[in-house]
């Protein structure tokens, strides 16, 4: 087996697992090794052999001198060079560190090419976090059919050492928010002449574990507004997330100032086009992957070591305006970091009978953060359509490395889109307490109003 994947005897017993609906909960001996040769949250904590990836060694837990949180992240690798640079010309020397659509978008745009810098496993939670999922390790575990999970409390890692694809995915899902924030994101649909109008925003996400009320079967609860520009400005949307979405459907309400009415709004999930993203994002591509899991067949493929956007403060700094970052094609790779690290492997094929516009899709989860760092999706017809990235840094101020943005490049329509940019806007504000009041419909109706 390739030195990137787990070894053999490894894997196999992984793969072995795939097909169970329900696995038992870490016994004793699993979770012992959650801090001594595994992390806290469940990564590998050696480096490679080769050296370029380090050892975990508690992450970066302090803000770099001349951090102001008004002025945006201090980039505490400003000084770094990259190591080297992937182009069309040398990527078949680095194949099976690449993605198959970081591949594609090498082949396809002379422009475009990916700096690799030093690896940094910056990724570290707080204390209380880790005794958490220790302690819920022994207890949780997916439901029957995988579609939700059992004996949740509020770990931020509820499967530190994954058996199936589908509790990768989960650890997504559920990963560590500071138990909630208010974030300012700007979407962008680029031409391909690199022509755009930004579309501003205002979002509030909050843990149901982070409330002192919420309802059974509750992941989190989400309140999204456009601000601008005039032509959907004040357009509102509601979810209510469930953790296992088939036992109770994803809720979800739109408000439409046109109408001033809020109404029930079930089309914002799975392949639904998201209103402002020109068809080019479906609902469930937010945060790379969010929702119901239940039209896939979920594999746990392994552990690769790849290179990936990693520790992106350069491409964040609030000292950017929008056009030096959008360009015809692709973003500004200049601004782009990238690095070698491990990561999950996931494969998700949609499930005869299920339809979807997506039949496959292959995501690539960090093993320190549990975040998505990228994702190729393929058509019905089995060719690579869209590929996804996320760019996540580690949040030092609040022990969070959840993405400052995200991008989705369609390759057959010579277009992407861009989420998350908050460069020109207010920084995003972590901490965020809420009660069940606050994401009711109601709630929706009067900030209509």
């Amino acid at each position: 087996m390739h030195k990137n994947l787990l070894s053999a005897a490894i894997l196999g017993g992984l793969l072995s697992l795939v097909s169970g609906s329900a696995l038992a909960k870490l016994d004793a001996a699993e979770i012992a090794r959650l801090g001594q040769d595994l992390t806290p949250v469940g990564a590998e904590k050696a480096g490679n052999a080769s050296g370029t990836i380090p050892a975990w060694t508690g992450g970066l837990t302090t803000p770099p001198a001349g951090y102001d949180a008004s002025k945006g992240y201090v980039d505490p690798f400003a000084s770094e060079q990259p190591l080297y640079t992937v182009t069309k010309a040398n990527m078949a020397q680095y194949a099976d560190q690449l993605t198959v659509g970081h591949k594609a978008m090498l082949a396809k745009y002379p422009s475009y090419k990916m700096n690799i810098y030093p690896s940094h496993r910056t990724a570290a939670l707080p204390a209380a976090e880790y005794a958490q999922i220790a302690k819920e390790a022994a207890t949780v575990e997916l439901a029957d059919g995988g579609n939700g999970m059992l004996n949740y409390g509020k770990t931020s890692v509820p499967f530190p050492i994954p058996k199936q694809g589908l509790e990768a995915i989960y650890n997504h899902f559920v990963r560590y928010r500071d138990g909630g924030y208010t974030t300012y994101p700007t979407e962008m649909v680029v031409q391909s002449n690199g022509n755009f109008t930004p579309v501003r925003r205002e979002q509030t996400a909050v843990m149901a574990s982070a409330m002192g009320n919420p309802e059974p079967n509750r992941l989190y609860y989400f309140l999204g507004k456009v601000v601008s520009p005039e032509s959907v400005a004040g357009n509102q949307t509601l979810v209510h997330e469930p953790i296992d979405q088939t036992r109770e459907p994803r809720l979800a309400w739109s408000y439409n100032p046109g109408q001033r009415r809020v109404l029930r709004a079930p089309e914002v999930s799975y392949d639904s086009p998201q209103v402002t993203s020109d068809g080019l994002r479906t609902q469930d591509q937010f945060d790379l992957y969010s929702g119901a899991p239940n039209k896939y067949n979920w594999k746990l493929v392994g552990k690769k070591e790849m290179l990936v956007p990693y520790n992106d403060y350069k491409l964040a700094a609030r000292t950017l305006k929008y056009k030096d970052i959008i360009q015809p094609n692709h973003l500004n790779q200049d601004l782009v970091r990238y690095e070698p690290h491990r990561v999950w492997v996931v494969e998700a094929t949609l499930k005869p009978g299920e339809r979807h516009i997506y039949a496959k899709r292959v995501f690539y989860i960090d093993e320190d953060s549990w975040n998505i760092l990228a994702a190729d999706l393929y058509d019905g017809r089995g060719e690579l359509w869209r590929t996804q990235e996320a760019h996540s840094m580690q949040r030092y101020d609040v022990l969070s490395a959840i993405h400052t943005s995200e991008v989705n490049y369609d390759l057959q329509a010579n277009r992407y889109i861009v989420y998350g940019l908050d460069n020109e806007e207010k920084a995003t504000k972590f901490g965020v307490k809420a009660e069940l009041k606050d994401f009711s419909p109601a709630a929706l109706r009067r900030s209509g109003r």
